[in-house]
């Protein structure tokens, strides 16, 4: 176990110091510069003259398809289109019909890029799929007629067309999916499949042309540049964005409303650290109603979560709240209480049997048991049954990122140990008690802390998280400054023997008579002889305490 220092869990970008000392010199580089995978494949649909489609999962936007639209114009002489509708009068043509049958044809889009491309959204075709096996006849070399405006008139004279094109789709994996599923044979034949990446895994071979990028950005849309400064705070939010130290975000919109954002506190024509810094805290702001109107539920009793203090069984988890129609996620403790009764030794996951939990979750409560089951090494089922269960939670609990935490609740009701109510933990357990990543790391840690500030600094208080997530953080820099001056603390950790120790001051394991599994053991061959520690008149007592 280990109580990370400031630095550890927060980027740190100074190997990058001196690229950005000549940061005015780096070149504009554009988003199609930085997808060699993307253009790569682009070059190939151009040279392959059967390849009659090629699908891009990528963001459905205009921006990325006008992108890809003239990159396609550099690299063929031939018309490049970009349709944001799928009307059949605008694909396919229209005219009208005179009483002598004569016709006056006006050409649609696909006449107009005879021998060329035209770029589609994805969510186009979803949105009419009755119209894609007429689509996918056409540039597979079929005829058509172009939308007759008046059908009481038939033309005299064959006006059928043909037309040579190639057709680009965009559109998210979600919408690909489901163009898939209408039409098995979207990836076969002589398709072509590429991706638009989202996030560039960055070092100092590449650092110059995210750089680079940021520049494009800023030329493209008329903003003030970036200075060195700047975007060491812009790769801090990118970490968070990505939720990895390591990648940069590529998505066009977020960096471009970002930097506009910016822009208006500019210094010296540059957008510095202080400029971000206020463009960020504003965008929190806007949307700081939900989280701020929970953590006022916090602090008048209405939600209990307990930042001092011991006790028996319950435990602060870490959760992060997504709801919605708002904007950002963020981060709420939850409390996570355990209950032992006599019993045939099933955990009775309360979320699970009131349809309120996940089947990730329910999959995180039997890994758990199974590890506590394992660590025990019992010859018989536990002679104790457990109700575990997240208090004052109203909706659904999902995924294994609280298993760490009601494994503590489980072996603290067990072993009559009690819990440090000043540290909350998340992380995912697996069967052999190794601590595992999850993610949303930052909100909930964020969560977390706001609630101790609220309730006053203790100087123990602090989170305890898997060891592999420590990539993962980017924390805001009154968390960070807190973690300085010792206010609030994190410790990593990669097994369940390291986090034990700090929740319940006792070893999980070993020949120490104190230790968890011990106290537990003893518990239990105290009941096989029934040998309970109080008498009968004392634990009836207890039932009214």
């Amino acid at each position: 176990m280990i109580q990370e220092q400031w630095q550890a869990v927060t980027p740190q970008y100074n190997e990058y110091n001196e690229i950005l000392s000549k940061i005015d010199t780096i070149e504009p580089k554009s988003l199609l510069d930085l997808q060699t995978r993307l253009t790569e494949t682009v070059e190939s649909f151009v040279a392959i003259a059967s390849a009659k489609l090629l699908v891009i999962n990528g963001p459905d936007n205009p921006l990325y398809r006008n992108l890809i639209a003239e990159y396609l114009k550099q690299q063929t002489n031939s018309e490049v289109l970009v349709s944001e509708t799928l009307d059949s009068d605008d694909l396919l043509g229209r005219m009208s019909v005179d009483k002598s049958g004569k016709a006056t044809v006006s050409e649609g889009l696909l006449k107009k890029a005879n021998g060329g491309y035209l770029i589609l959204s994805a969510n186009l075709l979803l949105a009419k799929p009755f119209f894609w096996p007429k689509l996918k006849a056409i540039f597979n070399g079929n005829t058509y007629q172009p939308i007759n405006l008046t059908p009481k008139n038939l033309p005299n004279e064959n006006v059928e067309q043909k037309s040579d094109v190639k057709l680009v789709v965009l559109g998210d994996r979600d919408q690909l999916a489901e163009l898939d599923y209408f039409d098995a044979e979207l990836h076969r034949g002589m398709s072509l499949f590429t991706e638009l990446e989202g996030e560039l895994c960055i070092n100092k071979n590449n650092a110059t042309n995210f750089i680079g990028y940021l520049h494009w950005i800023s030329a493209q849309n008329h903003q003030p540049l970036l200075d060195a400064s700047g975007v060491k705070r812009l790769m801090v939010a990118g970490a968070r964005y990505t939720e990895d130290q390591n990648y940069m975000p590529l998505d066009l919109i977020w960096l471009r409303s970002l930097l506009a954002e910016a822009a208006p506190f500019a210094i010296d024509s540059k957008l510095t650290e202080a400029s971000l810094e206020q463009a960020l805290s504003k965008r929190y702001s806007r949307a700081s109603y939900l989280p701020e109107r929970a953590l006022s539920d916090i602090l008048e009793g209405q939600v209990i979560i307990e930042t001092r203090g011991e006790r028996i069984g319950q435990v602060n988890g870490l959760t992060v709240i997504d709801i919605p129609g708002h904007p950002l996620p963020y981060g709420e403790p939850a409390r996570i209480s355990c209950v032992i009764h006599f019993g045939d030794g099933d955990i009775s996951d309360v979320e699970r049997k009131a349809e309120l939990g996940g089947n990730l979750h329910a999959k995180g409560m039997m890994i758990m048991q199974a590890f506590v089951s394992s660590a025990l090494k019992l010859d018989e089922p536990l002679p104790y049954s457990a109700s575990v269960v997240f208090e004052q939670s109203y909706s659904e609990v999902d995924g294994d990122s609280a298993s760490l935490a009601e494994l503590v609740s489980f072996v603290s009701a067990l072993s009559e140990y009690p819990i440090n109510q000043q540290i909350a933990v998340t992380g995912a357990v697996d069967q052999f008690g190794r601590v595992q990543a999850v993610g949303g790391l930052n909100e909930k840690i964020e969560g977390f802390y706001k609630v101790c500030k609220h309730n006053g600094f203790t100087g123990q208080q602090g989170v305890i998280l898997p060891k592999s997530n420590l990539h993962n953080l980017a924390l805001s820099n009154e968390v960070v400054d807190s973690l300085k001056s010792g206010e609030f603390h994190i410790w990593s950790v990669e097994t369940v023997d390291d986090a034990i120790p700090i929740l319940l001051g006792k070893p999980f394991r070993g020949e120490d008579e104190d230790s968890v599994i011990a106290k537990i053991a003893q518990r239990i061959e105290n009941f096989e002889r029934h040998e309970q520690p109080d008498g009968i008149v004392e634990r009836i007592k207890n039932w009214f305490v």
